[in-house]
């Protein structure tokens, strides 16, 4: 039987621009406690396209880029989307290799 978990989104449907508003921090969890381990970043973007909802996009590791004080375009290297049920709701999950300011079209070290 085919489970929602194993489809995959065409990131394309987010659209073009992708508005970096927030970036917060994904902690390790053992045994169903939240350590103080960072694991990863939560990049958050606005999406113009689609009225300004909003999506966070995991990577695994160190902070990429530096929190924004006003939105700046954005776009993702490896960029999934997915989908997953959690209490009867199906959720939109994203994750990513990489992110980088569009306007600097340069890629953090």
């Amino acid at each position: 039987m085919l489970n929602i978990r194993d489809m995959r989104i065409d990131p394309a449907c987010l659209g073009q621009k992708k508005l970096l508003v927030d970036i917060v921090p994904v902690y390790e969890y053992r045994d169903n406690k939240r350590t103080d381990t960072v694991v990863a970043y939560r990049y958050i973007v606005a999406l113009p396209e689609l009225r300004l909802e909003k999506i966070g996009v995991k990577i695994e590791g160190r902070q990429l880029l530096d929190k924004p004080e006003n939105f700046v375009e954005v776009e993702f290297d490896g960029l999934e989307v997915s989908a997953y049920e959690s209490q009867g709701h199906t959720q939109i999950t994203a994750k990513a290799t990489g992110v980088s300011l569009v306007s600097q079209g340069k890629k953090p070290v």
